[in-house]
């Protein structure tokens, strides 16, 4: 199945795939002898996939680790609760609004140099927000990182259908297993990392900016070519535009999909929006929760951790058994049942069963590796692909404003976690719903050319 779907990738995508070249020499049949050395484009293809575990590994840090220091960022600038709630809303509405114009931008400068600006973007907003001065100042910082982040989230999916067309799932496991093992981090060692550094939230938060710059270097070589990693010298993949006569066409060239007349596309929109409203949720309060229940700060932090980096293995075996199912459904309700049951525990017993609620909610929050997934398996195109992952993901991140809000709101006015526990698990049956309906065998392109 597998075999099958790549070629039908391959066939299908009107991109120029990295041609992997087997250790020794050029692949059979090009009439060339064997080389001892990796050809240029084998290079091209080590190099992006390092580049994509560097920037995957940056598109977390920035949120979870504001979430193991929330209360104290929120003492340091004078926050209430329900402002709290609303620092925790801003990043799914940085995603909303600055995913959807990462279409664009790749077809102006090309996906590698937007993914380059987005990581210089991170760092800069990581570097100054924790020293911008007041409350304005943060949010607006923390914004300049989110928008690195939110190019990169719709991107990502395209560069790997574009260049790794018979790796969609490995490759998709591998950068969802890079972010999961960012975000992870970032929640285990902020606080430590914060005490052994002097014990300022400042500089907590500030050294993060370091793994964003380091995630600039693999992207520099292809934006300074000015063309795409693994196409032809000259052909201008940088801009469709400039496209030299027999180069081939940039699916992001292609006139526009009418994306939101597929019922798919609106599923997956819909599905994306909800697991990210569960992942912000956590991100944002998980830690306080314990918290408030007795559980240390670090922790509370650990336990942050410990749901995280549940995504580290699930992110790679998940996307690898979704495209050999013909329908993803029977995944989406295993993880919805894993999240209810979470929630459950949080209510009834938060410090005793902490460890088991906490790895049923990173079971849980895989739902974000799935949805990415099935972008890539929804869309035949590489062109589809673009539609669709800025679509999903830019209407879904809108959906998920509200939640992390709500959450903050209810607990600073009922003075507990029952209410905003009670939404949480109330959102994850529609989640679960739209999940099998995304799942489906079927395709954009074919549904909106039948509509």
């Amino acid at each position: 199945m597998m075999g099958g779907m790549a070629r039908e990738e391959t066939r299908t995508s009107t991109s120029t795939p990295i041609r992997r070249t087997p250790p020794g020499g050029p692949a059979a049949g090009d009439g060339a002898h064997p080389s001892p050395h990796p050809s240029p484009r084998a290079w091209a293809a080590r190099l992006l996939m390092a580049g994509i575990v560097l920037a995957a590994l940056n598109l977390r840090p920035a949120i979870t680790s504001l979430g193991a220091l929330l209360e104290e960022v929120r003492d340091g600038l004078g926050m209430s609760a329900g402002l709290a709630g609303l620092l925790t809303s801003v990043p799914p509405l940085c995603f909303a609004v600055f995913g959807i114009t990462a279409p664009r931008l790749a077809r102006r400068f090309g996906p590698a140099a937007v993914v380059c600006a987005g990581m210089a973007a991170i760092a800069a907003g990581l570097a100054i927000r924790p020293y911008a001065g007041g409350t304005a100042g943060f949010v607006a910082a923390s914004a300049l990182a989110l928008m690195g982040i939110a190019v990169s989230n719709v991107l990502m999916p395209v560069i790997v259908k574009r260049h790794f067309p018979d790796r969609v799932g490995s490759m998709t496991g591998l950068y969802s297993m890079a972010l999961a093992l960012g975000t992870s981090t970032a929640a285990a060692v902020t606080v430590p990392m914060t005490d052994a550094l002097g014990g300022s939230w400042r500089t907590g938060l500030a050294v993060w900016a370091g793994l964003a710059a380091a995630a600039l270097l693999p992207w520099l070589p292809f934006v300074r070519r000015g063309r795409e990693p693994g196409t032809r010298a000259g052909a201008g993949a940088e801009n469709p535009a400039r496209t030299a006569p027999g180069a081939t066409e940039d699916p992001a060239a292609r006139p526009p999909l009418p994306i939101t007349r597929s019922r798919t596309a609106w599923a997956l929109a819909v599905f994306f929006g909800l697991q990210a409203t569960a992942a912000y949720i956590t991100m944002g309060w998980m830690a306080q929760i314990f918290r408030d229940a007795g559980v240390p700060a670090a922790t509370a932090g650990l336990l942050l951790a410990v749901t995280m980096v549940m995504g580290v293995p699930l992110s790679f075996v998940i996307p690898r058994l979704a495209t050999r199912l013909p329908r993803q459904g029977p995944i989406v309700v295993v993880l919805g049942v894993c999240g209810l049951a979470g929630y459950a525990g949080l209510y009834l017993a938060p410090a005793a069963g902490a460890w088991a609620w906490a790895l049923l909610l990173g079971i849980s929050n895989c739902a974000f590796p799935l949805a990415l997934t099935m972008v890539g398996m929804r869309a035949r195109t590489g062109a589809g692909v673009v539609r669709l992952s800025a679509f999903a993901q830019s209407t879904g991140y809108l959906i998920s404003i509200p939640g992390p809000l709500l959450v903050g709101v209810l607990y600073q006015h009922s003075g507990g976690w029952g209410l905003p526990l009670a939404l949480m698990a109330a959102l994850m049956i529609p989640q679960t719903v739209v999940g099998v309906l995304a799942g489906r065998d079927r395709t954009v392109e074919d549904e909106t050319a039948a509509r």
